[in-house]
């Protein structure tokens, strides 16, 4: 929900968004909810935006005087460490206007946050890149199919990490070209296809297949997904929230449980396909 509200801001025309979460000291333990700050040009903006988004997510506007704001959200963004391996690799992303020099063993990302929401920074992606660094071993020269890839942020890190291709699929035309975007940003351009194909219609099948969706997508979509995994491959289930768990993998019931780390109100499936 978080990261369609944003995106959606965005296309409404908001200059920047700001989740505040626990990492901004704004998110409350009792009710989990984070706050999306987003940044219009002018009142008539945000009063179409709010219009457009409906009275059930209580929006409101504050005007501010001055032009401070339009780069204050950036000061929310700084370079960190998304993924790390058992054998001390890391991957560790940074927005274009800071800079950071990377230590032995590191590989930095470059992402612009905005469009297609998708910087690292939601625990749903944190907790597939963790996965994925988890799984390093399995990467090494092989192709990862990331399905509904958003900003392409998860195979950029797969990539990263050893992985020799990336293949991204997502409804959304404009995240295919923020991921293209991103790869064009980190040199990538030529280990990555992204495209609007369906799901149905791809041949793909992968030893390393990840999907930071949600769970009422995950579960009706589970025999199409698991046709495109290998025997024995991984697949990475994110966008499930804690108390959703148990549905998400009864749904999928020719796999083996690995893993099921939590971060705040989120979880993730490792999942071992079983040989047929």
């Amino acid at each position: 929900m978080v990261d369609e509200t944003s995106a959606y801001l965005f296309e409404l025309g908001a200059e920047g968004v700001e989740e505040r979460d626990e990492g901004t000291l704004a998110k409350t333990a009792a009710s989990g909810k984070v706050t999306l700050v987003a940044a219009f040009p002018t009142r008539a903006d945000a009063e179409q935006a709010i219009a457009e988004l409906g009275a059930e997510l209580g929006a409101r506007y504050e005007e501010i005087v001055g032009d401070a704001w339009r780069d204050a959200w950036k000061e929310h963004y700084r370079p960190f460490t998304i993924a790390r391996t058992a054998d001390g690799r890391a991957v560790v992303v940074r927005p274009p206007w800071e800079t950071h020099e990377a230590k032995p063993g590191e590989h930095v990302l470059e992402l612009e946050p905005g469009r297609a929401f998708g910087t690292g920074l939601h625990e749903t992606t944190r907790l597939v890149a963790q996965a994925l660094a988890d799984h390093a071993s399995e990467l090494d020269g092989v192709t990862v199919f990331d399905v509904g890839c958003g900003s392409g942020v998860l195979a950029l890190i797969a990539l990263s990490l050893g992985a020799s291709r990336a293949v991204g699929v997502d409804i959304d035309s404009e995240s295919i070209d923020v991921t293209r975007e991103n790869a064009a940003r980190n040199a990538m351009t030529d280990r990555i296809d992204a495209s609007t194909t369906p799901l149905e219609e791809t041949t793909l099948v992968s030893p390393v297949v990840v999907a930071n969706i949600e769970a009422r997508i995950l579960i009706p979509m589970a025999a199409e997904l698991g046709r495109h995994v290998a025997d024995r491959g991984l697949l990475l289930l994110s966008g499930i929230l804690v108390p959703q768990k148990e549905d998400v993998r009864a749904a999928y019931p020719g796999f083996d449980l690995l893993a099921a780390p939590e971060m705040g109100e989120w979880t993730l499936l490792a999942l071992r396909k079983r040989e047929a």
